[in-house]
């Protein structure tokens, strides 16, 4: 199964940006060409990533593949959100959280659906493993908005409320973890019949690179997408600090851009970019199973492991982040858990 072939050699013509966003940084380059290249120079990385990743579940098997494909579908994300908490910016990886997760929901699933009927008029999945998807999506959902109702309907004090609301969100980080391992044993071990497709899989194929190369591919990606990210945050703080001046045709002004939008649209959508794809790519090729899969198990990935762990590790690093969300994110999440099932 070769998903990602279709898109890399347009992505790899982005990987010159990587040279370009460094030697602006280094020129103290305006935030905007900073934010601009170094956005565009992740895309790439992250789609070799994947591929490195899809070569390894090759050589690993499906049990050890899908563990493999939980843990880097999101490594994109993971690592520009650690360096945000690094940064203190906390709504800034919250927003990313929520707006991963109803845009895999909503418009990637959406999406896939709406091209993939355009080609094939009617597409069959596994409703089994769907039903296990959504109802693992539901608990996810209902145990983050635990912290966010405490906090909004707690009588304690204000000097006492953001301590303990930091200590609740910890305890459900790590029971969310727990269920996503507990998910992944049923899903790999115990059930992985329900989530057999035969009719619509695809073969694997061989494998294109060695399992080293994919090691190395991987690992050197990651680094990258590490450094790009770091000048990505580091661009966004120049954003939310001072407004960008622009003098475009005689229209002069400023523009403020919001943590909430840089979060759930921007960080999101590159997070995860390489899921998008594939996704779209194959409901196209009328595998919904794995379309669904892909959308479905990358936000439950988000809600019950990528959030939790940010958590945790910001507790490790000494800047703890709570799992408080806004009454908006909230409800666009809940929504958007409630029309998918």
């Amino acid at each position: 199964m070769k998903l990602f072939g279709y898109g890399l050699k347009l992505m790899d013509a982005f990987l010159l940006f990587i040279p370009i966003a460094l030697a602006l940084e280094l020129s103290h380059a305006p935030g905007w060409a900073v934010f601009i290249s170094s956005l565009l120079a992740i895309i790439p990385l992250a789609g070799r990533m994947g591929e490195a990743t899809e070569e390894l579940t090759k050589y690993l098997g499906p049990n050890a593949g899908g563990f493999l494909n939980a843990t880097f579908g999101n490594a994109t994300e993971l690592i520009i959100a650690l360096i945000a908490i690094d940064k203190g910016l906390f709504e800034l990886v919250k927003a990313s959280i929520t707006g991963s997760i109803v845009g895999n929901l909503l418009f990637v699933l959406g999406l896939a659906i709406l091209l993939g009927g355009h080609k094939i008029k009617e597409q069959k999945f596994n409703t089994k493993a769907a039903g296990v998807n959504s109802s693992m999506m539901l608990i996810a959902v209902i145990s983050m908005i635990i912290p966010s109702a405490f906090f909004i309907f707690s009588k304690t004090p204000a000097s006492e409320l953001a301590f303990q609301t930091e200590e609740i969100s910890l305890l459900v980080s790590v029971i969310l973890i727990i269920c996503y391992l507990l998910s992944l044993y049923f899903s790999f071990r115990t059930h992985k019949y329900l989530f057999h497709t035969s009719e619509h899989s695809e073969e694997a194929g061989k494998p294109a690179l060695s399992r080293n190369a994919a090691i190395a591919l991987l690992i050197l990606c990651t680094i990258g997408v590490a450094v790009m990210a770091e000048l990505f945050i580091g661009a966004i703080e120049s954003f939310l600090a001072k407004p960008i001046a622009y003098n475009i045709l005689g229209f002069a002004g400023t523009l403020a851009i919001h943590e909430l939008f840089l979060g759930a649209v921007v960080v999101a959508v590159i997070g995860n970019a390489t899921e998008h794809i594939s996704a779209v790519i194959a409901a196209i090729k009328d595998n919904m199973d794995l379309a669904i899969s892909i959308t479905a198990g990358s936000s439950i990935q988000i809600a019950l492991f990528v959030a939790p762990l940010l958590v945790i590790i910001s507790f490790l690093m000494g800047k703890p982040m709570d799992l408080v969300f806004t009454l908006f994110e909230i409800l666009a999440v809940f929504a958007s858990v409630i029309i998918v099932n």
